[in-house]
């Protein structure tokens, strides 16, 4: 605890994006207790209203508060960010680690498959996908989980293939330790720091790309709040009323500002001569 909190200290970045993080995931989960709106009601009568005391944010073309929308959108947004990127890391890593331990055939079949899919660009292959798919938010969290998997596999089979050589596991091998047990404990256990990194850095990847889709469309459907929907909703007022599309996009770039930062820095704590050089 006190090398994670001598770190933190001296590692300006980390502790900005925990303060981002903190600020925004404290905001999302106690604001909507205390906001007395309702994120989907409709007042007409009050539509584009400017910030004021009773709208800290003003209202969008439906006279919905922004702030609570953006409250609301932030749960939706977030949960979806962590379920693609768990989603992701499952498979990824899980087909990963055995063609990186397995070799062979069936090291060459799952990596031509990663290779396939990273040969298109991750945004217009999460776009098509949940065109196939059809556009809601469910289907936009699987479609950007597939484009967000393979690039797990080809850190999980680095890892793999630079663990599979080391004493301890030829060792464990020689002991008749099962293949699995070997692939859990040994492989996958002492190849996770860089997974970690590249799952805080996914986490921002995950939420602009399914923000993009809310943009298109092609995301969580109306009335329901979610910060890319909202963007393109009220896009056509940015010049007459700027707060409505500003406030969700700022938060977007707040949160992907965020995790970014943290990844940043556990590549750093993950590598050592980084490491000794900030201690």
């Amino acid at each position: 605890m006190r090398e994670i909190l001598l770190f933190l200290r001296r590692n300006t970045l980390a502790v900005v994006g925990l303060v981002i993080l903190l600020l925004l995931v404290g905001f999302i989960a106690i604001g909507p207790l205390v906001t007395s709106y309702s994120p989907t009601k409709l007042d007409i009568l009050h539509k584009l209203a400017a910030p004021s005391l009773d709208h800290w944010l003003g209202t969008d073309a439906f006279g919905r508060d922004v702030l609570t929308r953006i409250m609301y959108g932030g749960r939706a947004t977030l949960a979806i960010g962590l379920g693609v990127v768990v989603l992701a890391f499952a498979v990824g890593v899980s087909f990963g680690t055995v063609a990186g331990f397995a070799g062979g055939w069936i090291d060459s079949l799952i990596m031509r498959i990663v290779d396939a899919i990273l040969a298109f660009p991750a945004l217009v292959l999460a776009i098509a996908l949940s065109a196939a798919f059809g556009p809601s938010l469910q289907n936009a969290m699987l479609a950007v989980a597939i484009t967000l998997a393979p690039q797990f596999a080809r850190v999980a089979r680095s890892q793999a293939l630079s663990i599979s050589v080391k004493p301890y596991v030829e060792a464990a091998s020689s002991l008749g330790l099962p293949a699995h047990r070997i692939l859990i404990s040994y492989v996958f256990v002492n190849g996770l720091g860089p997974l970690l990194v590249q799952s805080t850095l996914a986490l921002g990847s995950a939420i602009l790309q399914t923000a993009s889709l809310g943009f298109l469309g092609l995301g969580a459907q109306p009335p329901l709040p979610e910060w890319g929907a909202d963007v393109s909703a009220n896009l056509q007022y940015v010049r007459s009323a700027a707060w409505v599309a500003l406030a969700p996009g700022m938060a977007i770039l707040l949160a992907v500002l965020s995790f970014n930062l943290i990844g940043d820095s556990l590549a750093d704590w993950f590598n050592p001569r980084r490491r000794s050089e900030i201690d």
